[in-house]
C-alpha cells in the first residue's frame, strides 16, 4: 500500500502519528484531535501527491521525506498529548525537538509545626501541612543552604534537637543548643526569620558571605575563604540579575525562546512571592540539521516536560515570550496533573512584558555568544564517522568480568563534560563479551523514556559488537549514532601493548561498516578514546567492587567446607553467588556430589532462617 491509499485510510479520531522515510527511519511523532484533518493537512494531493505549499521550510523538508505513515488512535487529545511526548523521549524522531531537562528541581523548605525548625532540601511534595518551600533551585540549593548554616546559628542537624545535651556546634558557637532549653522558641524564630531573609534576598547572602571571606583571609584560614569563594560563585550563576521584582507577591513561572537560523535558546524564571527565586537556560538542539526550529514545539516541549513533575510550589501563571498554537491543550494537560487551572499568558504591556523582555535579552546574549565558537570537535567526529547530526551528548559502554565473576556493564555520560550522575553501571547474567553487551544495552534502551537516548553511542569493541548495537537501535526504532573502538588484532588477538596498540574505529554508511585508523595525534581518535578509558575505568571500579562482595561471599562456603575448586566450578555453573544461593539441592547436585550439596543447601536454608 503507497503513501496516498493509507491516508485515505486515516480516522476521525485523536491519536498520535508517525512519520519515516524510504529507509524505515521515523522522522517525526505529531498527535492529533482529528487524526485525518490534521494528518491529510500536510499534503495536497493533485496533480499528485506532495507536501502542501502552506507549510514552513522544516515542515516541508520533512514531508518531502515521506514514504509512509502509521498512526495509533487514544480516546481524546489529552491522551494523545502525554503519549506523543513520551514517544518523543523514547524515539527521538528526526524532525522533534528533545528537550532533556525534564528533571524535579531541588526546593528549599521550612516545617513550620517543628518547636526548633531547620532549612532543608526536597525534591517532592510533602505531605505536613505547614510546610512552605524555597525554589526552585536549578543550581545553588545546596549552596545556599550551607551559607546560612555558616552565618545563622540555627540546628545544625537533624539528630542534634534529639539529643540531651549541647555538642560541639554549641561550643563553636553555631547552634544554641536548644536541647538543653538555652533558647526560647520565640529567639530561635528571629534566627529563622534571619535565615529565610537571605533565602528572599540572595544579595544580601552573598554580600554577608564576601565579608566573611575576608575575615578567614585575613586570621589566614585561606581553605575555608576558598570555599565561601566558590560558594558565591554558584549562588551568584543561579539567577539572571533582573533589577526588578514583580511589585506583587505573585508566583510566576516564565518560559522564553528565542531562534537564530538553526540555533535556539531557552530560558526559564521562576518568581515566588514576586521575587526571582532562580533562572536558567538550555540550548534547544533540534535531532537534525534542519533549517529553521519549531517555536510552537519547543515551547510544549519544554513546559510539559517541567510540568511533568510532582511540583511542590505551583505557579499562579505561565508567562510565554510568543504566542503558541498548543496553549489550550497544555493548560488542559497541567490542569488534569494538578486539578488547578493555571493559565499561559503573553503578557503585553506592564512589568510581565518587562521582564519577558529580560529573558529575550539573555537568550539573544546566549545565542551571540553560542556563535563565535569555531568549527568544533563534535562537527568533525560527524563529517567524519558518516552521522546524521552534530552530535551532543555520547553514552559509552564496556563490560568487565574476571573468568565469568562479577561481571558487570558499564556506561558513561558525556555532554561538554563527563555527566557523573548519569552514568550507570549494571550487574550483568550473560557469560560472553557478545552476550554482556547484548544485556548492556538492551538494559539501556528499556530506559529510554525515562533516560532519552543521547546523540551517539560509543561502544568498546569491533565490528561485531557495532553490529549488534545496530541491530538493537534498529529493533527499538531510536534515531541513534554509533561507532565503535578496537583494539588492532594480530593473530586474531588484541594488541594491547603499551606504546604499540592501535585503535581502529568501525562506524555505520550506507548500510556498509566501515573502518578507519587514525594518527595517535589525531583530536577525533584522542576524543573517542578519552570516552573508551572512562567506560573501562568505571567498569573495572564496580566490576572490582563486586567482586570483592563475591570473594567475601566465597570465603563463607570454604568455611563450610566447600573448597575453592567447587566455588569455582559452581560460579562457572550458576554465573553468580545468588543463584548458587537459591539453586535446588537437585540443582546443586548436578555440579557437587550428594553430601557436599546437601551440606551446602543446608546451609543456605539456616541462613536464611
Amino acid at each position: 500500500m503507497n503513501l496516498e491509499e493509507k491516508l485515505q485510510q486515516l480516522p476521525n479520531e485523536a491519536g498520535v502519528y508517525q512519520y519515516f522515510d524510504k529507509n524505515g527511519k521515523l522522522l517525526y511523532i505529531g498527535k492529533a484531535k482529528v487524526l485525518k484533518n490534521r494528518v491529510k493537512s500536510y499534503f495536497k494531493f493533485t496533480p499528485k501527491l506532495q507536501p502542501s505549499d502552506k507549510l514552513g521550510p522544516r515542515i516541508y523538508k520533512m514531508v518531502s521525506e515521506v514514504v509512509s505513515c502509521e498512526w495509533i488512535v487514544v480516546p481524546n487529545e489529552h491522551d494523545a498529548l502525554i503519549l506523543e511526548n513520551s514517544l518523543i523521549k523514547q524515539l527521538k524522531p528526526k524532525y522533534n525537538i528533545l528537550l532533556r531537562d525534564d528533571k524535579t528541581y531541588p526546593y528549599i523548605y521550612i516545617n513550620h509545626d517543628e518547636d526548633f525548625p531547620r532549612l532543608e532540601i526536597t525534591r517532592r511534595v510533602l505531605k505536613e501541612k505547614n510546610i512552605k518551600y524555597f525554589g526552585p533551585y536549578s543550581t545553588g540549593a545546596r549552596d545556599i543552604l550551607d551559607s546560612i548554616y555558616e552565618i545563622v546559628p540555627l540546628v545544625q542537624k537533624k539528630s542534634c534537637i534529639k539529643g540531651k545535651e549541647a555538642c560541639l556546634f554549641y561550643q563553636i558557637k553555631k547552634c544554641h543548643a536548644p536541647c538543653e532549653g538555652k533558647i526560647t522558641k520565640e529567639d530561635y524564630s528571629k534566627l529563622i526569620d534571619e535565615a529565610l531573609a537571605y533565602i528572599y534576598n540572595k544579595n544580601k547572602l552573598i554580600s554577608k558571605l564576601t565579608s566573611k571571606m575576608e575575615e578567614y583571609s585575613i586570621d589566614f584560614r585561606f581553605e575555608e575563604a576558598m570555599k565561601l569563594r566558590d560558594r558565591i560563585k554558584t549562588i551568584e550563576k543561579s539567577q539572571i540579575q533582573t533589577g526588578m521584582d514583580l511589585a506583587t507577591n505573585e508566583n510566576l513561572d516564565l518560559f522564553a525562546i528565542e531562534t537564530k537560523e538553526n540555533k535556539a535558546v531557552l530560558v526559564r524564571m521562576f518568581f515566588r512571592d514576586g521575587k526571582l527565586a532562580s533562572s536558567n537556560h538550555d540550548y534547544i538542539k533540534p535531532n537534525a540539521d534542519v533549517i529553521t526550529i519549531d517555536i510552537n514545539e519547543a515551547f510544549k516541549r519544554a513546559i510539559i516536560n517541567y510540568y511533568d513533575n510532582d511540583i511542590p510550589v505551583l505557579p499562579d501563571e505561565i508567562l510565554i515570550s510568543s504566542e503558541i498554537e498548543d496553549k489550550k491543550d497544555i493548560e488542559e494537560f497541567i490542569k488534569k496533573k494538578f486539578s488547578k487551572t493555571i493559565s499561559i499568558t503573553t503578557p503585553k504591556r506592564g512589568k510581565k512584558k518587562e521582564i519577558i523582555q529580560v529573558a529575550l535579552n539573555n537568550c539573544n546574549e546566549l545565542l551571540r555568544l553560542s556563535t563565535i565558537k569555531t568549527t568544533s570537535i563534535y562537527d568533525e567526529i560527524k563529517n567524519l564517522f558518516n552521522l546524521d547530526k552534530t552530535p551532543n551528548r555520547f553514552e559509552c559502554f564496556d563490560n568487565s568480568h574476571m573468568m565469568g565473576q562479577a561481571t558487570v556493564g558499564a556506561m558513561v555520560t558525556w555532554e561538554e563534560k563527563f555527566i557523573k550522575s548519569d552514568f550507570r553501571h549494571y550487574n550483568l547474567e550473560a557469560k560472553d563479551e557478545y552476550a554482556q553487551m547484548k544485556e548492556t544495552l538492551i538494559r539501556r534502551v528499556e530506559s529510554f523514556e525515562k533516560n532519552p537516548a543521547p546523540d551517539v553511542w560509543v561502544i568498546d569493541g569491533g565490528e561485531t559488537l557495532l553490529k549488534l548495537a545496530i541491530d538493537i537501535r534498529n529493533s527499538s526504532g531510536v534515531n541513534l549514532d554509533i561507532i565503535a573502538i578496537a583494539k588492532e588484532k594480530l593473530d586474531f588477538k588484541a594488541h594491547r601493548a603499551k606504546g604499540s596498540a592501535k585503535d581502529i574505529i568501525f562506524y555505520e554508511k550506507e548500510e556498509t561498516i566501515q573502518r578507519v585508523e587514525l594518527l595517535p595525534t589525531d583530536k577525533r581518535l584522542q576524543f573517542i578514546q578519552r570516552l573508551r578509558d572512562e567506560a573501562h575505568r568505571f567498569a573495572i571500579t564496580f566490576h572490582k567492587k563486586q567482586k570483592r562482595k563475591e570473594d567475601t561471599k566465597i570465603s563463607l562456603l570454604q568455611i563450610k567446607g566447600i573448597g575453592e575448586a567447587k566455588v569455582k566450578k559452581l560460579l562457572l555453573y550458576f554465573g553468580s553467588f545468588e543463584n548458587i544461593k537459591n539453586a535446588k539441592k537437585e540443582e546443586l547436585k548436578d555440579v557437587l556430589n550428594e553430601k557436599d550439596a546437601i551440606l551446602l543447601f543446608e546451609y543456605f536454608k539456616n541462613l536464611e532462617g
